[in-house]
């Protein structure tokens, strides 16, 4: 895992954290592996919310892959 690519998951993540706070959920990332896919836990309320799929692949994938190139996907866990 590199240490400057998780760096900058994690940035993105804290930019994206507020919206989430709003709703009452979080998200933490869990790892980034080898194969550029990104592993993360949705909590609070995000945890059970039927919308957390729409919400991680339009919202927070979507900004990953665009602030970091390197990121090919997103995956819940």
């Amino acid at each position: 895992m590199s240490d400057q690519i998780v760096a900058q998951i994690e940035d993105v993540l804290e930019q994206i954290r507020p919206a989430l706070h709003s709703d009452g959920g979080d998200v933490e990332l869990v790892s980034y592996d080898d194969e550029g896919f990104v592993h993360l836990s949705m909590l609070g309320a995000c945890g059970g919310c039927p919308l957390s799929t729409a919400t991680l692949v339009l919202g927070i994938e979507a900004e990953l892959r665009r602030q970091v190139p390197e990121v090919e996907g997103v995956i819940t866990v």
